[in-house]
């Protein structure tokens, strides 16, 4: 028996004894027959949001698509507020991401039709024998067992309508471990230019979810294979293919990919896995030589300049682009037990920030595992980590003293 929250539940009740339909739709189905927890929830039904409003007096309605949001008084982040959306059929896309009219539907089979993904288009109606009443017009649950992303109807048509789609195939394969259904990755590949018509905003959302997933290094590589990578981050394409000298068993590309996979599955936060997927970005364009005498001088600096310059093209927060570029700047830190001092230390403290350091140092540790050593954190790395430590109770600013 598959069971829904109480507050879900209720919402049901009430909707079915005013004469209503309801039905949890999307996602929250998706996750269910996974078993896993739904970080929201849907409720799609043929009622109207005048209607809804009668319903449910704590509610609100400020948009344009007819969802109605029930405030339920749950202590719980993802049912304290649940959106009931009616049922609904869309029109033309002029700007390739909304709609140019909704209108509402009397049937849950026309509201289906316009979904993404199969394992998006499954209803389940909210009664008592709600795993019995699983709606499934395109093969949803066989796509779920077979573990595939695959668009509803023609991929052309959906990736036509909303170009944010392209990136969201990628995202759920790669936070599912799913693979893309061959005709549906053809088609994204084939729309990927349809990508930059969409608000910098909502790609970086994507972006961040792909990179906040346990396998960010697979998502890039799909985004790069599917010809995405250039509307995302395009300056970080420029390392693939690229050699690396004698400290380095991988290109470029490899490397940035192998750092950020670590820092994924040491769960650190987003600012970490970011700075350690960018922090080499600047090594094509420092290059010089080839082969194992190879070098990249400057890299560091460049590396900083690019990555500011790529995070505000995506709208990220100003503390946040600040801070990844820093621990890109300064991620070259030396820490050999004989070249390190106190005083150098409290020079880069000075320039880190004392608050910042930690991650910092995680950033190294990612760019020696990505570097193919065995050992994240040698001696020399513990002994620095050390000094940072018994640095961190002198004063290096006015506002310590």
């Amino acid at each position: 028996m598959i069971r829904v929250p109480k507050e879900i539940a209720e919402i049901g009740a009430v909707l079915q004894e005013a004469g209503f339909d309801a039905y949890i739709v999307g996602g929250c189905v998706r996750d269910l027959l996974l078993e896993k927890t739904p970080a929201d929830w849907d409720i799609t039904t043929n009622a109207k949001p005048a209607e809804m409003q009668t319903l449910f007096p704590e509610s609100f309605y400020e948009n344009n698509f007819g969802t109605v949001t029930v405030v339920t008084g749950s202590k719980k982040d993802s049912l304290r507020h649940v959106e009931i959306t009616p049922y609904r059929k869309e029109t033309t896309y002029s700007d390739r991401r909304h709609p140019d009219a909704v209108t509402f539907s009397e049937s849950i089979e026309e509201d289906l039709k316009r979904r993404d993904f199969t394992i998006n288009a499954l209803a389940m109606s909210l009664t008592e024998d709600a795993d019995e009443n699983i709606i499934d017009l395109f093969g949803g649950q066989e796509d779920l067992k077979e573990k595939l992303i695959r668009a509803v109807g023609k991929p052309a048509d959906r990736f036509k309508e909303d170009a944010l789609r392209l990136l969201r195939a990628v995202r759920l394969a790669t936070e599912l471990d799913f693979d893309i259904e061959p005709n549906t990755a053809e088609a994204i590949a084939r729309n990927a230019g349809s990508l930059q018509f969409v608000a910098k905003e909502r790609i970086r959302e994507e972006l961040s979810k792909l990179l906040m997933s346990g396998m960010p290094d697979r998502g890039l590589e799909i985004l790069r294979e599917l010809r995405l990578l250039p509307y995302v981050l395009k300056e970080l394409e420029e390392g693939y293919g690229v050699g690396q000298n004698k400290h380095h068993i991988y290109t470029v590309w490899e490397h940035n990919l192998k750092a950020v996979k670590y820092a994924a599955e040491k769960k650190w936060p987003l600012d970490v896995r970011m700075a350690s997927l960018l922090h080499d970005v600047g090594k094509p364009r420092s290059k010089q030589g080839d082969g194992t005498d190879s070098t990249f001088y400057g890299h560091d600096v460049i590396g900083a300049r690019m990555t500011k310059e790529m995070l505000e093209r995506l709208k990220y927060p100003k503390d946040f682009t600040e801070k990844v570029a820093k621990l890109v700047r300064y991620h070259l830190f030396y820490y050999n037990v004989d070249e390190v001092t106190e005083s150098s230390v409290r020079r880069l403290i000075a320039r880190v920030t004392l608050e910042d350091m930690e991650d910092l140092i995680r950033v190294r540790i990612c760019d020696r595992i990505g570097s193919g050593v065995p050992k994240a954190e040698p001696y020399k790395l513990r002994h620095f980590r050390f000094l940072v430590d018994k640095l961190a109770r002198d004063p290096v600013s006015v506002k310590m003293l």
